[in-house]
């Protein structure tokens, strides 16, 4: 038995059996409109009865393209995949880079650092979350020429971005909490992105966040700072609003309302409160932050903001392909509006 393997057929192969040059033979996969019909159909016919397909690496540096998108995860991968709103993110960045035939890389941390894989990603343009992106980073995608598209990010960077108002729409539910007596308050806040430099004036999501509970607050003259109002922080996902259930009862007994900064930290809260009988909202109200499917197939509805994770994707991936044609300047803000939803687990507050 012959244990060689066939050898693969090259370029050089195509042109010698064709009678075209290895130029034509490029042109006629990279640039057919620089040949004929013909020259290009007759080296076409050629490489199918080779058996060659081209190596897309080889044609992708030709072209110095990746045709890729890379989606920049802002925290682990594992926290950052179990949130169903980034879920409904990514969905829409894919429908925009399928229609433009490009492919989706989903980018974590390499080596726990953004930098690391900022410098090493085979993409065309970026598309990061919830981010306050250091200088060093934006200097790093400039050498590079990669354009950058921010989701959730700091708006008054030199970025293209989609954002909803996070400070008013935080300001918004907290009033509606407030309106129906709750003063014992306990609000379970995102954890900040693990890549921010914690000494620069980024204002990222969460901070923007306490800065409009904070706002509401003040007009019925508590603070974040008052004893009834204790700050929790969390992942975003289900295990970890389970899992604060026992934390939330230690650390304010008297609580009356849990405002969360996601829907899917909500959710669990909601099933721990089932589990262990506790009626929601008559002995306890929660309140969360997205708007997702299940946050009104839960039982009962959750109150929340929502923001449309699927139409933010979209928007921001048209906003790159945009910026990769040179269509728009690198300031261009785009605001998603968003809606406070009033459903069944927030209720009043009879002391």
């Amino acid at each position: 038995m012959n244990d060689i393997k066939k050898k693969r057929p090259t370029i050089k192969d195509i042109a010698k059996e064709s009678g075209y040059s290895k130029t034509a033979v490029s042109f006629a996969f990279n640039e057919p409109s620089r040949l004929s019909s013909e020259a290009v159909k007759k080296i076409l016919e050629t490489a199918n009865s080779l058996g060659y397909f081209p190596n897309p690496l080889a044609r992708n540096l030709s072209l110095q393209k990746h045709f890729s998108i890379g989606f920049l995860l802002p925290q682990n991968i594992n926290h950052t995949m179990n949130n169903p709103y980034i879920l409904k993110v990514i969905e829409g960045i894919s429908k925009v880079c399928e229609s433009e035939n490009y492919t989706l890389t989903i980018i974590p941390p390499l080596r726990s650092s953004i930098e690391e894989a900022v410098k090493s990603a085979a993409v065309d343009g970026l598309i990061t979350m919830g981010m306050g992106l250091e200088n060093k980073i934006v200097e790093i995608l400039d050498k590079r020429n990669i354009p950058l598209v921010a989701i959730d990010g700091n708006p008054s960077q030199n970025i293209p971005s989609v954002n909803i108002d996070d400070e008013r729409a935080s300001h918004d539910i907290m009033c509606e909490v407030l309106k129906r007596g709750h003063r014992n308050i306990t609000i379970v806040s995102l954890s900040e992105d693990l890549f921010t430099d914690k000494i620069s004036n980024i204002k990222t999501v969460p901070l923007l966040r306490r800065q409009g509970y904070e706002r509401a607050l003040k007009e019925y003259g508590l603070s974040l700072t008052d004893e009834r109002i204790s700050i929790l922080l969390s992942e975003c996902t289900f295990e970890d609003g389970v899992n604060l259930y026992s934390q939330i009862i230690s650390q304010q007994p008297s609580v009356s309302c849990v405002v969360t900064m996601s829907d899917i930290v909500a959710i669990g809260i909601l099933y721990k409160l089932r589990v262990e009988k506790i009626d929601v909202p008559a002995t306890l109200s929660v309140v969360g932050f997205d708007n997702l499917l299940e946050s009104k197939l839960i039982s009962p509805r959750l109150t929340t903001v929502d923001q449309p994770g699927l139409d933010k994707g979209i928007f921001a991936s048209n906003l790159l392909f945009d910026y990769i044609k040179g269509k728009i300047e690198n300031t261009t803000r785009i605001e998603v509006p968003y809606k406070v939803i009033i459903r069944e687990s927030l209720g009043e507050f009879n002391a």
